[in-house]
């Protein structure tokens, strides 16, 4: 996600823009509402993986593997 920011803005929320960067955004700091700038962090951001994390969001039909009406000619 990508947001933009004027200079004055930049600086009175500096501390809080940083804390984005780190977490992946990307900020873009403009002047006169044209971009001059783009902060994002140094080191690639590295999300924690969670096996199982979509268990029971996903569901899978019983005749997902049955060959589909359009193609019966083929089978």
């Amino acid at each position: 996600m990508t947001q933009q920011v004027n200079i004055h803005v930049a600086k009175a929320r500096l501390s809080e823009l940083i804390q984005k960067a780190m977490l992946g955004e990307e900020i873009i700091i403009a002047k006169d509402n044209k971009p001059v700038a783009k902060l994002t962090a140094l080191y690639p951001v590295k999300h924690e993986r969670h096996l199982g994390s979509a268990k029971s969001l996903i569901t899978i039909s019983k005749d997902f593997n049955e060959p589909l009406e359009d193609f019966k000619d083929y089978t």
